[in-house]
C-alpha cells in the first residue's frame, strides 16, 4: 500500500520594501498566500524607519519566510548577523533589472520550489532564478 505524501503547509511570507508595496504582496495574496509587509506589521509611518535588522528578526521570530530583491544583505555584516542569529529563511531575486510584473512572475513560477525549500531550517539565503532556486549563503 502506497502512502500519499501530504504537501507541505505553505509558509507565511514577509515581503521586503525592495519588492514594492502593492504589486508583489497583492499578487502573492491573490495566489492564496499569507503575506506581511513593513506597512502591515509596523504601520505606514513607522515602516519608513524600521532597520533591516529589526524586520529580519521579527520575521524569523514569527516564522515567516522573507522575500527580497536585496541580495546585498548577505554581504552586510549587521544584516547577515541578524539572518544567522535568528535562523532566517530568505529568498532573493538577484536580477535588479526585473520590473515588478517580471519579479512576481519569477516568484510564482518558482513557488513550488520556494514552498519546498521553506521546509528546511535556516539560516540560509536562496536566489530565485528563472527556473530554479539555489542557495547562495552560506555556500553549500
Amino acid at each position: 500500500m502506497r502512502r500519499s505524501r501530504t504537501p507541505p503547509e505553505p509558509p507565511e511570507f514577509f515581503v521586503d520594501r525592495s519588492l514594492g508595496k502593492h504589486l508583489m504582496p497583492n499578487g502573492l495574496r491573490q495566489a492564496g498566500f499569507t503575506v506581511h509587509t513593513l506597512a502591515s506589521v509596523y504601520g505606514e509611518q513607522r515602516a519608513q524607519a524600521v532597520s533591516d535588522e529589526e524586520w529580519i528578526k521579527r520575521s524569523a521570530v514569527r516564522g515567516w519566510v522573507v522575500l527580497t530583491k536585496d541580495d546585498r544583505i548577505r554581504r552586510r555584516p549587521a544584516e547577515l548577523r541578524a539572518v544567522r542569529a535568528h535562523a532566517v529563511r530568505m529568498f532573493c531575486l538577484t536580477n535588479a533589472n526585473l520590473q515588478g510584473p517580471e519579479q512576481l512572475d519569477r516568484l510564482l513560477a518558482n513557488i513550488n520550489r520556494i514552498v519546498q525549500r521553506s521546509q528546511h531550517q535556516g539560516p540560509w539565503i536562496c536566489a530565485v532564478y528563472d527556473k530554479r532556486v539555489a542557495q547562495i549563503w552560506p555556500q553549500p
